[in-house]
C-alpha cells in the first residue's frame, strides 16, 4: 500500500518531538511512538512520521499492529522471545574454527600491543568460506574478526625488492607443518630474542596507575651499569600449551645461547610436557642468533638432537616478517605490558616481572637466570658443518630443514 500524504501535518514538529525521544527510546518504544505520532495526525501521517524521521514505513506499520492488537514483550526484552538474527555460529556452526584456520598462517602483531592484524581482506576471507561451504559476507567476517581482536590494517607501499615473493608461500608452508605436529601431539615452539634491556634504575617505556604528582624516578642518563650490564630474554613459546619459558641471559646473543634456552625448556618443561616425543618443530625468525644463514644455530642444534633424540624441524620466517612469529604477539608482548613503567632495577626483578606475566585466556610464563658466558664469533669449519646430519625441505631449503639425531637417545 503506498504512502498518502496529508497537507496539514505539521512535519517539522514531528521532528522537533522525535529528536527529543530518540535516545530515551529502545526499539519497541521507538515503534510505538511513531505509531502513536501518526494515529494522532490521521490521514497522511504515517507519510510525515517516515519523512520527518527516516523510520521505515514497514516498522511504522508494525507499531500500529502492536498497539491495536497489545502485543506485549516479555518484561526486560525489547523482542519477543526467538526474536532477531541468530548469532553466526549458530547459523554457521564451525564457521569461527574455520576463520582462524585460514589466519593461522598469515597472522601478525605489533610485539608492544596485543593487537593482532592480518594480511587477508575480508572479502578473500568470506569468498574462502564460501568456498568451504559457509554462508557468510564479508561484512560478517568483519565483525568476526573484531571480535576476535583483529585490526585492520591499511595498505603501504613497499621498496622494490622489500618483499621476497615467496613470503605468502612460505607463511602457508609453516601453518602446514606445525599444523600437522600440533595435529600429531608433537612439541611446536616458536623462539626469538627479545629487545635487550637495561638492569638498573632506568626509565622503562610505559605509563601505569599512581597517587598524582608521585611519579618513580630514575637515572636522568641511561648509561649502562658496568656491573649489572644488560638482561638478552630468548623466549620459547609452546604454542600447543600456550606457555612461554623466557631464559634471561647477561652475556652475548649468540646461537649458543640461543640453543642453550631451548635446552633448558626442554629439560624443564617440554620433556614433561611430551613424554612421547619423537619430533622437534621450531619457528623462527631469518635473523638475529637463530639465523639460517648461522653455522652456529645449525651445530648447536645437532647437539640437541644427538641429546635428546630428536628429529629438529625448523622453519624460517622470511626476512623482514618477524612479527608473524608467534612468540612475538602472544608472549613478548604481554611481557612488556607487565613490565611498562617499572624500571628493571636488578636481575631478580626483571625474573619476577617475566614470571608473572598472564593474559586471561591462561598464558603461564616461566623464567629462568641464565649466568653462562657465550663467546662471540666462534668459528664453524667445513668440516663440522658436514657432521651436521641435515635433511633440506624441498620448498626453499634454506629455510626449512631438518636436522637428525646421529646418536641414539640418551
Amino acid at each position: 500500500m503506498a504512502i498518502m500524504s496529508g497537507a496539514m501535518v505539521d512535519e517539522s514538529g514531528i521532528r522537533e518531538r522525535w529528536l527529543i525521544v530518540e535516545d530515551a527510546l529502545d526499539e519497541r518504544g521507538r515503534r510505538r511512538w511513531a505509531a502513536a505520532e501518526a494515529s494522532s495526525h490521521g490521514r497522511g501521517g504515517m507519510a510525515a512520521v517516515v519523512r520527518a524521521t527516516g523510520i521505515s514505513e514497514s516498522t511504522v506499520r508494525r507499531g500500529l499492529l502492536e498497539v491495536r492488537e497489545g502485543d506485549q514483550a516479555p518484561a526486560g526484552r525489547v523482542r519477543r522471545a526467538g526474536g532477531g538474527r541468530k548469532p553466526i555460529a549458530e547459523r554457521e556452526p564451525g564457521v569461527e574454527q574455520a576463520l582462524l584456520s585460514l589466519l593461522d598462517g598469515v597472522t601478525a602483531g605489533d610485539p608492544m600491543s596485543p593487537l593482532l592484524w592480518t594480511t587477508l581482506t575480508p572479502q578473500h576471507l568470506a569468498e574462502k568460506l564460501c568456498g568451504q561451504g559457509f554462508k557468510v559476507h564479508e561484512s560478517t567476517v568483519r565483525r568476526m574478526l573484531k571480535a576476535m581482536g583483529f585490526t585492520l590494517q591499511g595498505n603501504r607501499k613497499s621498496r622494490e625488492g622489500s618483499d621476497h615473493p615467496d613470503r605468502n608461500a612460505q607463511f602457508e608452508h609453516i601453518a602446514a607443518v606445525t599444523g600437522a605436529a600440533l595435529g600429531a601431539n608433537e612439541p611446536v615452539i616458536s623462539v626469538d630474542t627479545k629487545k635487550k634491556e637495561l638492569i638498573g634504575n632506568y626509565k622503562n617505556a610505559g605509563r601505569e596507575l599512581r597517587s598524582s604528582g608521585r611519579p618513580i624516578l630514575v637515572n636522568t642518563h641511561d648509561f649502562p651499569d658496568e656491573e649489572q650490564g644488560k638482561a638478552v630474554p630468548y623466549g620459547v613459546y609452546d604454542i600447543a600449551k600456550d606457555e612461554g619459558y623466557v631464559s634471561v641471559g647477561v652475556s652475548g646473543d649468540t646461537a649458543q645461547f640461543s640453543v642453550a634456552s631451548i635446552r633448558a625448556w626442554w629439560k624443564h618443561l617440554g620433556k614433561g610436557r611430551y613424554p612421547h616425543a619423537s619430533t622437534l618443530t621450531i619457528t623462527a625468525d631469518a635473523g638475529g642468533s637463530n639465523s639460517y644463514r648461522t653455522r652456529l644455530w645449525k651445530t648447536e642444534l645437532q647437539a640437541l638432537a644427538d641429546e635428546t633424540g630428536l628429529q629438529i624441524t625448523v622453519c624460517h620466517f622470511p626476512p623482514g616478517t618477524s612479527k608473524w612469529n608467534k612468540v612475538e604477539h602472544r608472549l613478548f608482548s604481554y611481557i612488556s605490558i607487565n613490565w611498562r613503567a617499572k624500571p628493571l632495577v636488578s636481575r631478580q626483578v626483571v625474573i619476577d616481572l617475566i614470571a608473572a606475566t598472564t593474559t586471561s585466556t591462561g598464558l603461564k610464563v616461566y623464567a629462568r637466570l641464565d649466568e653462562n658466558e657465550y663467546p662471540t664469533k666462534i668459528k664453524v669449519s667445513d668440516e663440522q658443518l658436514a657432521d651436521v646430519q641435515i635433511e633440506p625441505d624441498a620448498f626453499h631449503p634454506e629455510w626449512n630443514y631438518s636436522i637428525m639425531p646421529s646418536v641414539e637417545k640418551k
